[in-house]
Formats: structure tokens, sequence, C-alpha cells
């Protein structure tokens, strides 16, 4: 579709207005009132979201527990031809959603679409997975009959993030309703509705049944006993979380003290390394793209780049230029690839990065400054292993480029690092960039493309502080079944007594 023809809702990219929790397959007012919802691009207050409190959550989860054992009970074509039902209403309300998801996250229109056209396939390949889950028999030295299956947790609670709320509130849940699990979903206070209320529309025009997907919206003020209640509570068999390294941590903590499963995606600092025979046109377009895409709020994003020495001049020669070509404005305009900052405190913190990184000796090249929540896509070099900014994320549109002398210390850089979730590695010869991605310590590295990239089949996630599991296909079907052993005495076993 060309792109001054993507669908736009605009009534809902000037306004939504929302019906209430969703609970127990109805709308139903939160206990805490209701919270304003900002559009970062405009400042304007776009929504007035569900406030739910704790009991709320408690509510919800009751809601989810009541309804497992049936949803489990379906045969899995059944639950499959459900997650295909949702996909189909999601690629039909694919104006609404741009509309929405351009005016609550402040992001490029173009990230919209992209992100409405990937949600269905998360479901679709959730269809899939409903086939996935299968057992097998094993030997028995006593002739028994002795099977190995998998089957449902039970209640799933899944606490999504602002930067991309429909694709990874759709990925933390998708495969889990599909092999039997039922949903609490919790999306950020800066994205309730796109990644909570209208998934729950989607699933109510879809006709799930009742309790499979509960969905609680909070403010910030009540993010912390809501939060607290989705992990804590007994019936809440595991939780998926995609978000900050410093929540991820305490949740995976607090989960594993109660011998709870947690699936967590959290922050990186990720490298693209562009090696001394890449092909600098392709190098610059991947680091562009992963430096500034959704002003660079994505836990994938092109923190560091890393080039090889020799090609210093030109590289920062056609990067300079690339990144001078972007516009900065509002993201309902196909011609402005920057948008706002999602709000102030995110903004600051960029400020505060960059401030630090100039009294560190960084050099800054081109922008650094702001307007409002308009920050200039900014490159920066100089950035050693003893600074702040080498080590911490910016999550701002701040290409902090980095000259190494040869392979091994651009692997070294890359690797003098607490997080690892994505890296990237542009040459020509991809067996050695095959070779120098098994080097680097990230749960993902692509050879000859950005470091902002998924697909709903593949093994998502990171190692070290970068989080702890996977979401996708046969992955999430790991994370959110367990594994049960059975056996029938048939064998004529003899027992002691």
């Amino acid at each position: 579709m060309p792109l001054d023809k993507l669908p736009f809702n605009q009534e809902l990219a000037t306004s939504y207005t929302a019906r209430g929790l969703w609970r127990d397959g109805a709308w139903q007012a939160a206990q805490g009132g209701t919270f304003d919802v900002f559009n970062p691009a405009t400042g304007a207050v776009w929504a007035a979201a569900p406030d739910a409190t704790r009991d709320d959550a408690k509510a919800a989860i009751d809601a989810a527990a009541a309804a497992q054992p049936a949803w489990a009970a379906l045969p899995f074509t059944e639950r499959a031809k459900y997650m295909l039902k949702i996909a189909d209403v999601l690629e039909r309300r694919k104006a609404d959603f741009i509309g929405a998801l351009t005016a609550e996250c402040g992001g490029w229109i173009r990230k919209s679409a992209f992100e409405i056209n990937y949600a269905p396939t998360v479901f679709r390949a959730a269809a899939a997975a409903a086939y996935l889950p299968t057992g097998e028999t094993l030997p028995s030295d006593h002739l028994k009959t002795s099977i190995v299956e998998r089957r449902p947790l039970g209640v799933i609670s899944v606490i999504s993030p602002w930067n991309v709320p429909l694709l990874l509130s759709s990925r933390g849940m998708g495969v889990a309703l599909a092999v039997g699990n039922t949903v609490v979903l919790k999306p950020s206070e800066e994205s309730p509705i796109t990644g909570g209320l209208m998934l729950a529309e989607v699933f109510e025009e879809a006709g799930v049944p009742p309790g499979v997907l509960n969905v609680v919206t909070c403010s910030r003020h009540n993010v912390a006993d809501v939060g607290d209640e989705m992990v804590t509570n007994p019936k809440v068999k595991a939780i998926s979380f995609t978000g900050s390294t410093a929540v991820g941590q305490s949740i995976a903590s607090t989960a594993g003290g109660l011998l709870k499963k947690a699936c967590v995606e959290l922050g990186g600092k990720d490298s693209l390394l562009v090696l001394d025979d890449a092909d600098i046109d392709r190098a610059v377009k991947a680091a562009r793209f992963g430096a500034y895409f959704h002003q660079g709020q994505i836990c994938m994003s092109a923190e560091k780049i890393i080039v090889d020495r020799s090609l210093e001049q030109i590289f920062m020669d056609k990067f300079m230029a690339a990144t001078k070509e972007l516009n900065v404005g509002d993201p309902t305009q196909m011609g402005n690839q920057i948008g706002p900052m999602v709000n102030e405190t995110q903004a600051a913190k960029v400020d505060a990065r960059l401030a630090q990184a100039k009294a560190d000796g960084i050099e800054v090249h081109l922008g650094g400054t702001r307007d409002g929540l308009y920050y200039q896509p900014t490159v920066i070099t100089g950035a050693t292993p003893d600074m702040e900014i080498f080590h911490e994320e910016v999550f701002g549109p701040v290409a902090n480029i980095i000259f190494a002398d040869g392979e091994d210390e651009a692997v070294d850089l890359a690797n003098n690092c607490r997080y690892g979730l994505s890296a990237s590695i542009m040459t020509r010869d991809e067996t050695r960039g095959l070779a120098v991605a098994r080097r680097i310590e990230s749960g993902m590295a692509h050879v000859n493309d950005t470091t902002i990239y998924d697909e709903p089949t593949v093994p998502f996630g990171g190692v070290k502080n970068s989080g702890l599991g996977r979401h996708g296909a046969r992955w999430s079907v790991e994370s959110f079944t367990e594994t049960r052993w059975l056996t029938v005495e048939n064998g004529g076993r003899k027992t002691p007594f």
C-alpha cells in the first residue's frame, strides 16, 4: 500500500472514549475513577482511562482463574480458531489502530502502521502454537505406560510497556492464550488504550469467551499496588513482563521467591558493529534506523555504533549527511520521521545522559537540543568505557559512534556491557559476520541488518541484564506450560509390602 494511502481514523487520532475496565467479558468501572492520557505530539488530553485499584486487579485475576479450566478444556483447534478471529479483527481495524497509536504514543505514522500490520501475525503464529504442546511415551523398566505431557499453567499476568504497546501486549499473551492459559493484561499507564483497552475491544468482537482476557489499566499512582497484586496473587502462575531492567529484576526476584515462572524482556545497550569490509551505504542506513526509529525509544535500538577506525571519515561523512535528511515534527505527517518523546520525564532523562556525557568529554557533532518533547537527532563520538553513556541506555534519538582498532576490539567494546539483548554486524563476508555474531554476548544478533528486528516465530529475548526466558512460538510454549509425568501401572510391578 502506498504510504500516502495508509488507513487513518482521524476521529480516534483526536480522542478516545474508554468504556471501562474489561473484566469477565464486560466493561466495568474502575474503583479509582479515571486518569488522563496525553497525546505527546500536542500535549492535549487524548483519553480518560480507567484507574484500577488493587481490588480491581484481584477481581480480574479471579475472573481469569474462573474461566481458565473451560478455556483449557476446549479442543486446541478451537483455541486456534479464536486466535485467527482476533487476527482478522485487528486487520479490519487498521485505520483505528493507526490513528490511536500515533496519538497515544507520539510515534511516526509509519511506525503505527508497522505495529498494526505486525500484531495480526502474532495471533496467527499463536494459532499455530496451539498445535505445538506435544508429549511423548517413555520406556519403563516395569512395563508401565509412562507419559510426558505439557499443560497450561493457569492465569498469566502480562505487563507491557508504552513504546510498542499493541505489539508487545500481543506478544506477551498470544501463545499463552493459545495453549490454554487465561490472561490479565496491565498495559503501561502511558499507553493504556492501544496496549490494553482497544485489544479488549478486539477480543469482544472476536467473541472470545468471558474471562479469557481481562484488562486492568491504572495511573502511576496505583501502579505499584496493581503490579504487586499481579505478581504475588496466588492464582497467578506466571508473569510475562516487558519493560525496564530495574522493574523486571524486581518482578523476576519476587516471582522466583514464590516459585512462579517469569519471562522478562528488559533493557538493552545494543551494539551495531561496522567491520572494515562493510558496505558503507548499507551500514549507514542500518545504523540510522537503529539509532533513531521511534526516537530511539526501543529496547533493541543501536545504542553503540562501533565502527572500524579505517572507515572513520567516510562513515562519519555519510552518517552525518543521512541524519540531516531526517525531519522532526508532527508524527501524523509521513515526512516527519522523528516525533516527540513520550513524556517530559523521558526527555529529561535524555537531557541528563547527554549533560553527563558532555561533562565526561564526548563531542556532539549534531543535535543535542530539543523543543519541548521534540528532540533533534543527535550524533556523538568519544564515548569510552569509563563513561556512563557507554554503559547505560539513553532511550532517545542519540547515535553514539565509537571507533575500534579491528574486529577484536569491536567485539570487546560490544561485550563490555551489563546488557545483552540484540546486536548487528555489518560485513561483506557473511561467514565472518556469523563468526563475529557468535562472539557477542546477546540473545539475538543479525548480520547485515539493523539491531531492531523481530518475527513472531523466533525466540525473542536477551541475556545478562536484558532478561530471562524467551517469547515466541515453541519457546513461548515452554515459558507458559509445565511438564507433567503420568503413568499407568499395567506391568505387574510388585510393591514392597
